[in-house]
This record gives C-alpha cells, structure tokens and sequence, in this order.
C-alpha cells in the first residue's frame, strides 16, 4: 500500500470522526410550535438602602430599624444586610477657609486625609468599616438610636436571604424647635430620576433635597424647580456634585429667587446614582420627609390620610407635553365620593404644578385620594402628593404623602410600635383580601398574621396586629391574596406637649422577586 493509499484512509477515518462527534452533538431540532415558557419568577440578591442625615437639631433623637420579611422561597443561605456611615462628611467646605489655615493646620488635614485614604469604603455589606446597624436573620428587626445633630447619612447594601425585600426605616423626634415634630421615612434605594410634588421655596418653608451617593465615584446631579407659572429661574441647580459615599444637602430657596408655596422638584443625574428625599420645615407646624412620587401615570393613588386631618392640599404636576383635567375623589370607609372643595376638575398645564386644597376632608375617617383623567379628559400621565396637617392652633404638625402604586406581591414597613401605629388599605377598584404579618419584635415577641377584607372602592384603617410577647419595635408585611389591586401607608403618632405629632409612610412594592426570562441552549448562532 502506497503513501498516498494510506493518507486517504487517514483523511477518511478523520471526516468520520468528526463527521459521528457531529451527529452526537448536534441540539435537538427546534419545535416551533412549542409554546414559550413563563420568565421565572426569582429573589434578588442584592438590595441597596441609603438614609440621609437625620436632622440639624442637638434635641433630635433617631431611631433605625432594619428589617427583611422571612420566608422567601429560593433566597439562598448566608448574606449580610449592614447600614454604615457615609464616608465623607455632610457639611460643605469653603475654599476661602484653607487659605487661613496655618501650615501646622495643613499638615494635619494632609495626615488625616491619608487615614481616609487608607480606610475602607463603606458600602453597605461591603464595607469593612464598622457599621452603624446589621441585620443577622430574616423575619426579626434589629434597632439602633442615635441622638443629636451629628447623625450622618448612612449607606448600605443587603446580600443572599437578606436582600428580598430589605427595608429600613428612620423615625427622628425633635421636641421643639423649628424642626419640631415626628420625622419619618423609609430609606431609599439609589436612583436616577426622581419627581416630589409638594416642595415649596416660599418664606414660611425651609426645604432641602438630601443627595446621598452611594457608590466609589463621585455624581452629578441636576435639580429644577416648577411653579404655577411653569419653570423657576435657577442659576446653580445644574451639575450639582455630588463626592463618591457622601451627602449633600441642598436648600431650594438658594436655587431660586422666586417663592412659591407649591413647587415640583425634579431631581436627575448626569452621571452616577443618587438617593433622594426632601426634609421640609414649617415656622408653625413642624416638618417631615417627603419620599418621592410614583412613576408619572394617568392614575394616582395618595393613602393613609389620617381621619382627624384638618388641613388636605393636593399637589399635582404634568410632567409631559400635555395638559391633565383631573377628576378628585376621596375614597374614604363607605365609598368613594366626589368631596364638594373638589366639584370642578383639576386643570393641570403641561410643566406647571397647580394645587387643591381639600380642607378637612375625611370627616373623622381615614382616607386615600384618588386622581384619575375627568369624564372625556385624556390619559395624561401625572405625578401627586399631599401635605397634610393635624391639629390645631400653635399644636399642629404636618406630614407629606406621596403618589404610591399598589402593592403588588409585597411590602413592608418597620418600626411599628404597641401604640400609636394606623395601618391603611385601599382598594380603589375591586375588594380585595389582604395578609398582614407582624414580625416578631426587635426585642422580642412572636409574629402574629391577620386577614383583612377591603371592600372596593373604600379605604379600611385598622390598628395593626401586634406581635405576641412584643419587646422593642416590629415590622409590617402586607400581601395581597385575591382580588384587585391594593394601596397601603402606616402612619405613626406620637403626642409629645399637646401636639399630635405624626408621619406617614406609603408601602409600595419592595420588588423583593424579579422576572428571569427562561433560557435555552441553542447551537445555530455560531453559524
């Protein structure tokens, strides 16, 4: 057998080899009658939560509660859920001052910035500082206090079975002051975009945008600022920094000189990801936090209106090219009426912000304000809150409700107390059952689950179920079961001197699960 003989049986066994790999290799054909399956529905692993600094006053007193709802199915083992002290400090620095320092002054800000340097991020669970608050297990909040003005803004991140659904709440009580009253809020997840109606630049006012930064590099931040009239002239509220693990507090009166008692502030970022919320203060009833708006829809939802309210103002803005005409109605315990101070529509042009005051609208219920287009109006999307005032005279307090979606799957709110705590449930449409589970305590106690029917159309409030045993502060999940959808708040009261203070917080989804698209080996795209 000659040379060339042999090759072609070596080139032939070759083409068979890999001619049989092939054949055994090869993906199954392709049904293209099957049906797509559904995106899986999976816990997050990741959560992050950033608080801002509290208050400016030496008589506030700050309580953190953490917390993360028990029982997600597939969330894994292990994990961390840690809030630590933003890394750079909140006040700002004038550049003029370093040109008094001495050279003894220079020299030991030079040594101190290389400590900094030299010290770890603090970056929620994965910072190596020490932090301020750490959550050990799901279903059982932990609490921390702190006490006076130097309270920084704190960051944090939640990992593996503590990351679905994570929360945390600060709830600041100053007993006197310009900034009297109960502060609360839930801590934000970073962001882009945010809208809050309901700011004001006006006299009586002092209003400050909190941006907090969670992350290595430093963001730019714009805000702008929408009146009656449309756009507020501003000056310095564009490419506003904001340093890498800090926060920055901004007045809006420094941003303007024009003041109004309604202003919509948009806050977006150029570059990064920021935190926001705006702290606002009254001369002659208090202050609280005002949490963003819900997305810009065509329908809104406010909940959690406290039934002895004596003072409701809507606040409205269109974020769009359209004009919205807004039909106003209240859904309170027996239904949803059309309250007389709301007869006409809502007329709201295109980058104005246009206000209603609804006056003591609940009558001694609980309520929820529904916003949707007026018969033969168009889908317009818009973005709502409400100040709310209880109280009279020199003791009256105000607090802020933001526009909130409906909770889908799940929400929670944490540091609910034994007294003093008013859960609120709207089913603007159909009736709906809902499960509401009250965690164990911070100190102890066992969980206890309740079931509530709310009938649509209507807002039911009840006092929440309060855990066996409870020692220390507890947490509120809510989840819907059956029927249509539903919107919660939980308002918190505290009288201290006659004055009923009070805030409310809204539930909206904590998007604790995400969609996974299902996915599938498919060899053809290498061709």
């Amino acid at each position: 057998m000659n040379r060339t003989t042999l090759s072609l049986i070596a080139v032939a066994t070759a083409l068979a080899a890999v001619t049989g790999f092939a054949a055994v290799s090869a993906p199954d054909p392709v049904d293209s009658t099957a049906t797509a399956k559904a995106p899986a529905r999976l816990p997050v692993e990741r959560s992050s939560l950033l608080c801002p600094a509290p208050s400016t006053s030496e008589l506030a007193e700050t309580v953190y509660t953490s917390f993360t709802p028990a029982g997600t199915t597939g969330a894994g083992t292990g994990g961390a859920a840690e809030l630590a002290p933003s890394a750079a400090p909140l006040t700002d620095t004038d550049p003029a001052d370093d040109e008094k320092k001495t050279d003894e002054d220079k020299a030991k800000d030079d040594e101190a910035k290389d400590d900094e340097a030299k010290a770890p991020a603090a970056d929620g669970a994965d910072a190596k500082v020490k932090p301020f608050l750490a959550l050990k297990e799901p279903g059982k909040p932990v609490s921390g206090t702190k006490k006076g003005a130097d309270a920084p803004a704190l960051v944090g991140a939640a990992t593996g079975p503590l990351a679905p659904g994570w929360t945390a709440q600060q709830t600041t009580t100053v007993t006197a002051g310009d900034s009297r009253g109960l502060l609360g809020m839930t801590c934000t997840a970073p962001g882009t975009d945010f809208w809050f109606p309901g700011a004001s630049t006006d006299k009586s006012r002092q209003d400050y945008v909190h941006l907090t930064n969670p992350d290595d590099t430093a963001a730019v931040a714009d805000i702008a600022l929408f009146g009656k009239e449309g756009t507020l002239k501003s000056d310095t509220g564009e490419g506003i920094p904001v340093p890498a693990r800090s926060s920055v507090p901004v007045l809006l009166s420094t941003l303007t000189g024009e003041a109004e008692p309604n202003v919509t502030v948009h806050v977006s970022t150029r570059t990064g990801r920021v935190g926001a919320v705006v702290n606002a203060t009254e001369e002659k009833t208090g202050g609280d936090w005002l949490a963003a708006s819900a997305d810009a829809a065509p329908r809104a939802v406010l909940p959690g209106i406290p039934g002895d309210a004596t003072s409701v103002r809507l606040v409205v803005f269109a974020p769009g090219e359209d004009d919205a005409e807004l039909k106003v109605q209240l859904a309170g315990k027996s239904g949803t009426i059309v309250p007389s101070s709301a007869a006409e529509p809502l007329n709201v042009k295109s980058g104005m912000t246009a206000s209603l005051d609804l006056g003591d609208v609940t009558k001694g219920e609980a309520g929820a304000v529904r916003v949707g287009p007026a018969e033969g109006g168009r889908e317009t999307p818009v973005v709502a809150a409400l100040r709310v005032v209880r109280g009279k005279g020199d003791d009256q307090e105000v607090a802020f409700i933001p526009a909130t979606g409906p909770v889908t799957e799940r929400a929670t709110v944490a540091d609910n107390r034994a007294k003093g705590s008013t859960l609120t449930l709207t089913a603007p449409e159909k009736s709906a059952k809902v499960k509401v589970t009250a965690s164990a305590g911070s100190g102890g106690g066992e969980q206890v689950v309740k079931t509530y029917t709310v009938k649509g159309g209507t807002t039911l409030a009840v006092t929440p179920p309060v855990p066996a045993g409870l020692k220390g502060s507890y947490a509120l999940t809510v989840e819907p079961e059956s029927g249509g959808p539903v919107h919660a708040a939980r308002a918190l009261a505290v009288t201290q001197d006659g004055v009923p203070m009070f805030t409310v917080q809204t539930l909206p989804d904590d998007r604790g699960m995400v969609s996974v698209p299902a996915t599938k080996e498919d060899l053809s795209v290498l061709k």
